[in-house]
């Protein structure tokens, strides 16, 4: 039998994200997690809008990820809810990260959190950022589409 992959739900998403930055590439990464991390990760208390992640001696951190204390906790959790949580990932795909990050405008962003085959994973996106005019031009796009598929939908409805 071949290995069994299950994707779970996502724990935490990064909605502004894409409203703030072209998303060019991603990368998943797994956490380093202390105590009752996992458990408050699972219970998806955990928030990741001002989250960012950097790349020191070869080694990547995420940083401001907030994840809340576990209520039933015990002396093992973690004092700092927005400590900064190294990331696993393998050194190519590091190397190739903080060349890509090095260029002018480019920022490495957490997307979303989510459990795959009961580890947690945290979905990184390589963005450059949008100037004010590209955010009123996707959204200008988005409601354009939005009006196409409202107008296809009244023209099925009067074609029954």
């Amino acid at each position: 039998m071949g290995k069994k992959t299950t994707e779970g739900k996502v724990l935490a998403q990064n909605k502004k994200a894409s409203h703030d930055y072209f998303i060019e590439d991603t990368y998943e990464a797994g956490m380093v997690l202390t105590g009752t991390e996992i458990k408050s990760l699972r219970a998806a208390r955990a928030n990741i809008s001002d989250a960012f992640a950097t790349i020191r001696n070869g080694e990547i951190h995420v940083h401001n990820m907030h994840i809340s204390p576990f209520e039933q906790g015990n002396r093992n959790n973690p004092t700092d809810p927005t400590r900064a949580r190294k990331l696993l990932m393998h050194k190519s795909q590091i190397n190739k990260l903080l060349g890509q990050s090095k260029q002018e405008g480019y920022t490495i962003v957490p997307l979303k959190v989510y459990v795959r085959n009961g580890y947690a994973k945290l979905l990184l996106g390589l963005g450059k950022g949008k100037k004010q005019f590209d955010k009123r031009e996707t959204a200008a796009k988005k409601d354009a589409q939005r009006d196409i598929q409202r107008a296809l939908k009244e023209r099925q409805k009067v074609a029954r």
